[in-house]
C-alpha cells in the first residue's frame, strides 16, 4: 500500500487501520490523516527540454490523546511494523507531554454528517495529461515569451500537474476525505543585460485543465511585463499614495488575516487583539470566507477537524465580525471554532482561512492611476518587517512611478512603510479581482505612505 495513487477507499481504510492500532497502543482518542499524492512537472529552456520530473508518495500523521497530553508523529511508510512503532512512540510522547488544557477532539455532535462533492468540483475528472502535452505546454509559452523584440532571454517556461487525495478519520466517529487537482504553466522572462537586467513572470494555475488559459499567453503576458520593467530607477523618497497591483494585493489582506488568527489573538500577539467589532476597513467593505466555491484550491467541504464548512463574513461594512479559529483557539478565547481549522500530517491542527473575497470597487485600476496623481504603483514586492503587535509596516517593493495620473517610468529599489492599522482603513478598491484565485481581492490605492528610494 505505498502507491500514492490509493483511491479514496483505500485511504479510508488506512487511516481507520491506523486509529485501531493507536487503540491497542493505549491512545484514550485520536485522529489519522492520510495524504496520496503525484505530481509531474516540466521545465523547458532554449526550446528544449530542461528537466523533468515526477513523484509519488503517501504520508500518514497520527495524533494521540491521552487526557489532555498530545503527541503528533507522521511517516511516509505505511507498512504495519511502521504504523504499529508510530503509535507506540505516538502513546509514549502523549505520556510525556504538558498538559493541554484545550487539546482535544470534536464533540460527535460538532462534525460534518454530509456533503457534496460533486457540488465542489474540485477533482477533474479528466485523464493525466502526457509528460509530452506538459512539455508541448511549457513551449509554447517559452515560444511566445522569445518572439517580443527586447526579451534577451527565458530564464524558466513550466507546465506541470498534480493530484492530491486526503481522509482524516478520529475516534469520535469522523470519517471523510476528498481528492484535488491542479494543472499550471508559468514563465519568467529577462530583458537588457548585466546591472541593467530586468525581470518579470507570468503564471496561471487552475484544478480543471479545461479551465487552463492558453499558454502562449502566459508567455506573452510575462514578456509584456519584463518588456515594461527596462530602464527602471528608483523612485523619490517622500508620502505619496501607493496602488497595490491586483498581483500583489492580496499581501494586504494577507497580513489584515495573520493578524485575526486564533493563535495570534490567543496569545495577545496581534495588532487587531482588541479590534472585535470596530472597523478595520472602509465602510461598504466585506471580507467574505466561503469554503464552499467550486474549482477553487482552497475549497473544502469540512475543516482539518471534521467540522462542516459555511460561508460567512470576516469583515461587514468594514467592521471586524469574528477571528479565524480552530477548536483549541476557541476554547483558549471561550468561543466556537468556526471550521477552519487546517490539517497536515506533521503536526496538530491550527486555524487558517479558506477562500477569501473582498468586496470590488466600481474604478478600473486605470482610473484609480489617474485619480492618484503622483505616487507609486506596486507590482512585485520582497521582503518584509511586519510588528505583529503594532502593525508597523515595511516592505521592499518595485512597480511604476506615476505622475499625472500616468504611468511615467518603472521603479526597483524602493521600501514602502506605513502601519497596517491604518492603510488599511484607507484602501479604495479596484474592480479588477480574478474570480478564480482562492484570495480574491482588486487592485488597492492606498494614501499617504512612505517611500524611501533614491
Amino acid at each position: 500500500m505505498t502507491d500514492a495513487r490509493l483511491d479514496s477507499a483505500a485511504l479510508e481504510r488506512l487511516t481507520q487501520t491506523m486509529l485501531d492500532i493507536a487503540r491497542k497502543a493505549g491512545a484514550e482518542s485520536a485522529d489519522a490523516v492520510a495524504v496520496a499524492g503525484q505530481s509531474v512537472s516540466i521545465d523547458v529552456r532554449g526550446g528544449r527540454l530542461e528537466q523533468a520530473e515526477r513523484s509519488e508518495g503517501v504520508d500518514i500523521g497520527l495524533r494521540v490523546l491521552i487526557g489532555r497530553r498530545q503527541a503528533c508523529v507522521s511517516a511516509s511508510d505505511v507498512s504495519q511494523r511502521v504504523m504499529a512503532e508510530l503509535a507506540e512512540r505516538a502513546v509514549a510522547m502523549a505520556r510525556e507531554a504538558p498538559e493541554d488544557p484545550f487539546a482535544g477532539l470534536a464533540a460527535p455532535e460538532q462534525l460534518a454528517r454530509g456533503w457534496d462533492l460533486a457540488a465542489l468540483e474540485l477533482a477533474d475528472p479528466a485523464p493525466e495529461p502526457a509528460p509530452a502535452d506538459l512539455q508541448a505546454d511549457a513551449l509554447a509559452a517559452e515560444a511566445a515569451a522569445r518572439s517580443h523584440a527586447g526579451i534577451t532571454q527565458v530564464d524558466s517556461a513550466s507546465a506541470s500537474y498534480a493530484r492530491r487525495a486526503f481522509h482524516l478519520a478520529a475516534t469520535n466517529g469522523f470519517s471523510g476525505g476528498y481528492g484535488r487537482t491542479s494543472r499550471s504553466v508559468s514563465c519568467v522572462a529577462i530583458t537588457g543585460t548585466g546591472s541593467a537586467m530586468e525581470r518579470d513572470w507570468a503564471a496561471e494555475s487552475r484544478l480543471w485543465q479545461a479551465d487552463l488559459p492558453d499558454p502562449a499567453s502566459v508567455g506573452h503576458l510575462a514578456a509584456e511585463r519584463t518588456l515594461a520593467r527596462a530602464g527602471a530607477r528608483k523612485p523619490p523618497t517622500g508620502a505619496f499614495p501607493v496602488l497595490y497591483d491586483e498581483r500583489v494585493a492580496n499581501s494586504l489582506i494577507g497580513h489584515l488575516l495573520g493578524a485575526i488568527n486564533g493563535t495570534a489573538i490567543a496569545r495577545g500577539a496581534s495588532w487587531l487583539r482588541d479590534a472585535m467589532g470596530t472597523p478595520v476597513l472602509p465602510p461598504g467593505l466585506d471580507l467574505i470566507e466561503d469554503p464552499l466555491r467550486p474549482r477553487i484550491s482552497a475549497s473544502r467541504p469540512f475543516d482539518g477537524e471534521g467540522l462542516p464548512c459555511t460561508r460567512r463574513a470576516l469583515v461587514q461594512d468594514g467592521v471586524l465580525q469574528s477571528w479565524v479559529l480552530d477548536l483549541a483557539t476557541g476554547r483558549k478565547l471561550g468561543l466556537p471554532s468556526t471550521a477552519s481549522a487546517a490539517r497536515g500530517t506533521g503536526g496538530p491542527p491550527a486555524p487558517s482561512p479558506g477562500n477569501v473575497a473582498l468586496t470590488q470597487g466600481s474604478a478600473s485600476r486605470a482610473d484609480l492611476i489617474r485619480d492618484m496623481g503622483t505616487g507609486l504603483l506596486v507590482t512585485s514586492m520582497l521582503g518584509a518587517t511586519i510588528n505583529p503587535t503594532t502593525g508597523d509596516y515595511s516592505r521592499g517593493a518595485a512597480g511604476f512611478w506615476v505622475e499625472n495620473g500616468e504611468i511615467a517610468w518603472p521603479v526597483n529599489e524602493c521600501t514602502i512603510a506605513g502601519n497596517l492599522r491604518d492603510m488599511l482603513r484607507r484602501i479604495t478598491p479596484a474592480n479588477d479581482a480574478r474570480p478564480h484565485l482562492s484570495t480574491v481581492v482588486p487592485s488597492l490605492l492606498v494614501e499617504g505612505l512612505t517611500l524611501a528610494g533614491g
